[in-house]
């Protein structure tokens, strides 16, 4: 592999070497609008004339429900969750394009430093929760102890337990605090999150977004699928409820995640035929959720 490559052509190394042969078939002949996943409800992407009509209608929903935001008062957190790949930073772009930044803040934490390890494990985040009027958009959260270290063993089992043990508790507590919380899961299958890898690693402008962890987790999806899954049965709450995206199409789930944040809020002037057009097949609960 091309030493211009970042990692050194890793990712098409595992489509070569070690990726499941339905995947390396599924990946060599999609075209590039095609689905790859047989389970997902559609066999191509949205066209993008109707995505663009759409969006288009729905950044003024999102003007709308900025403007009520701030004349209420109201704390609004999304947080944006899912596999390497699957699409969480293109929606939260899409749904901030024309949102004012001093009111809709997107936080996306890196690794805690050492002090930062040595505190309560939710601590980091509360600095970033919002006040009167303001909207926080995670690009993931603390949801990272619930899958990532489970996966890399970046904590122990016995932290990963407190975790859970607290999480109602703290989720509990901002809700009924008053701030709306929204939690988005975007699910890519397999070949689609593998293709999309492929495609980073080749675009100068975007190799940028590789990271030794998705490099090492191309070999750990079972891990991943496991974790997901225990991460859902016990975070699925009536006060802090999943939404997951099946996002094997962006352009459907950009729209798909717009509308769930939208649709709990009584904004003036909502557009309520509009952002209540959810595609059932591809948006609800973890029943959706598909790990192959």
């Amino acid at each position: 592999m091309s030493s211009d490559l970042p990692f050194d052509g890793a990712v098409s190394r595992y489509l070569a070497e070690e990726a499941p042969p339905d995947v390396r078939a599924a990946i060599e002949d999609g075209k590039k609008r095609d689905i790859l996943d047989d389970s997902y409800p559609y066999d191509r992407w949205l066209k993008k004339p109707d995505y663009e009509d759409e969006l288009d209608r729905l950044q003024i929903e999102l003007a709308k429900c900025q403007r009520w935001v701030q004349d209420s008062g109201t704390r609004l957190v999304v947080v944006f969750e899912g596999r390497d790949s699957a699409g969480k930073g293109g929606a939260i772009r899409r749904m901030t394009m024309n949102l004012n930044p001093r009111v809709a803040r997107v936080v996306a934490l890196s690794k805690p430093s050492d002090r930062e390890q040595s505190q309560w494990y939710f601590q980091r985040y509360v600095p970033h929760l919002p006040a009167a009027g303001e909207i926080t958009l995670f690009d993931r959260s603390w949801y990272n102890r619930g899958v990532i270290e489970q996966v890399f063993g970046f904590c122990q089992p016995a932290e990963r337990e407190r975790f859970f043990a607290q999480l109602p508790g703290f989720e509990g507590t901002l809700v009924h605090e008053g701030i709306v919380l929204v939690k988005l899961w975007l699910n890519v299958g397999r070949a689609e999150q593998l293709r999309r890898l492929l495609a980073r690693e080749a675009d100068p402008l975007k190799q940028w977004k590789l990271s030794p962890i998705d490099i090492q987790g191309l070999a750990r999806w079972d891990e991943y699928s496991a974790a997901i899954a225990e991460t859902f049965e016990r975070s699925h709450t009536p006060a802090a409820p999943w939404t997951v995206i099946r996002a094997d199409d962006k352009y459907r789930a950009r729209l798909a995640a717009i509308r769930a944040v939208l649709g709990p809020l009584d904004y003036a002037g909502k557009d309520e035929a509009l952002v209540g057009a959810t595609d059932a097949k591809i948006c609800g609960g973890p029943e959706l959720w598909r790990p192959a």
